[in-house]
């Protein structure tokens, strides 16, 4: 019968991907992943009706001459963990000291950074399909899709440890009203609180952009805190801005960390982690061989860019380009505008000037360069045998919106050891 053939990952992703049978952003596609993921803990039961489902229309797609029933999807799918390929650049530790959920995944940053410390990730979502292409080819798992969507919540598990989140920033409409939960309803953020009040981590991490302590006239942190620490009932420290480059990293990037407890939990201080004092400099990532002619800017571009700084300058703003030095500190990566052309840096190790992009005129003599996707993903602490799968154009996206994985890790570690000791006392 054919239902006897081998089945492997491979078959099971190649015939729904490549053949359209579901859609990309089909939660089904995650709940396979995940329970593969959690197959040996309390948790997979969460993903297991999706993940049946799954499979249950791969058979029906290769055999399409047979019917099969739910049991038989089943069947296959407890048959297909014997044939699951730990072989990914970050499996997920065999013996976890702790559990956590990766909301606004990205590509994996605070994964990265949460699983080094010893975290089993039980449940991850990231909207961004190209994101989620990263995501899986690094840890094996593909996200689930929209956090605001119900359906998307009820693969939630229940009873992990850590709520890790870097959500956007959003205003709330709080003009004459409390400022609490009800009044963050329309942002993601009600999302995050929503899911902190059904489930009650022991703990929250959540990372946002350094403007988010003005945004609104203070008025969106000062909203956050209060559904935190008094619709919520966590003890939440005063959060802090904390930069990328005091911890490892050549990247001057700022962001604002909040961490809270549940206050049953008996945690009632934290101290944010020092910086580490080392210094750090472009030269430390800077790529070791010679890169491709396409990262060289035309030499028609640098003096449109040098034109256009001049006219900013005339004018008394700071506005333009900038060249990194070797033994000088990366501007933060960001996603549009200039962000590229403020971290260019100067490498005269070109030997082969023909232009493989489709740019006016030659390009430059003076070495100058935009940095590569490998390069902007060492600025964000993440290690070289970190896949990218993608186009440059959306690798560049993709660590832009990232976390800085050093910053992320030396946090957490503070943050565990209030858990470990809460559980201790």
């Amino acid at each position: 019968m054919a239902t006897k053939e081998k089945i492997t990952i491979e078959e099971v992703y190649g015939e729904l991907f490549n053949n359209r049978l579901i859609s990309p952003d089909h939660n089904d596609r995650a709940a396979f992943t995940h329970y593969l993921h959690n197959s040996q803990n309390g948790v997979s039961s969460s993903f297991k009706s999706g993940a049946v489902d799954f499979v249950t229309k791969v058979l029906g797609y290769k055999f399409p001459k047979e019917e099969f029933s739910m049991t038989a999807g089943e069947s296959a799918l407890q048959y297909l963990l014997f044939d699951f390929n730990q072989e990914i650049p970050f499996p997920s530790p065999q013996r976890p000291d702790f559990t956590f959920i990766d909301l606004f995944a990205g590509i994996g940053g605070f994964r990265l950074a949460m699983q080094n410390l010893g975290g089993k990730c039980l449940f991850s979502s990231e909207w961004d399909e190209k994101a989620k292409k990263t995501y899986e080819a690094n840890f094996g798992e593909i996200p689930f899709g929209d956090i605001t969507r119900k359906e998307t919540k009820a693969f939630i598990p229940d009873n992990f440890d850590v709520l890790c989140a870097g959500f956007p920033c959003q205003a709330f409409s709080i003009a004459g009203k409390r400022g609490g939960f009800d009044d963050t309803r329309g942002t993601l953020f009600f999302d995050v609180a929503e899911i902190i009040k059904k489930k009650k981590p022991k703990a929250i991490f959540l990372e946002n952009v350094k403007g988010l302590r003005n945004h609104d006239r203070g008025k969106t942190l000062a909203t956050i805190l209060n559904v935190l620490r008094n619709d919520l009932g966590y003890f939440v420290p005063d959060p802090q801005v904390i930069n990328a480059k005091h911890f490892g990293v050549p990247q001057n990037r700022e962001r604002i960390f909040i961490v809270g407890f549940r206050k049953d939990m008996g945690v009632d201080e934290f101290s944010y982690p020092k910086p580490t004092g080392k210094p750090v400099a472009f030269e430390e990532i800077k790529e070791e061989n010679e890169v491709s002619v396409k990262y060289y800017l035309s030499a028609q571009y640098l003096k449109t860019l040098r034109e256009h700084k001049a006219r900013h300058e005339s004018k008394g703003n700071g506005f333009g380009y900038e060249i990194i030095p070797d033994d000088g500190i990366a501007n933060a990566i960001v996603v549009g505008g200039m962000g590229r052309e403020r971290n260019l840096v100067y490498d005269d190790r070109l030997t082969n000037f023909e232009p493989v992009t489709n740019i006016k005129g030659e390009v430059n003599r003076e070495g100058i360069r935009k940095m590569t996707p490998r390069e902007w993903a060492r600025l964000q602490g993440f290690p070289d045998n970190f896949v990218i799968k993608v186009s440059d154009a959306a690798a560049y996206k993709q660590f832009g919106n990232s976390v800085a994985v050093p910053a992320i890790q030396a946090t957490g570690i503070e943050l565990i050891k209030r858990i470990n000791y809460a559980k201790r006392k």
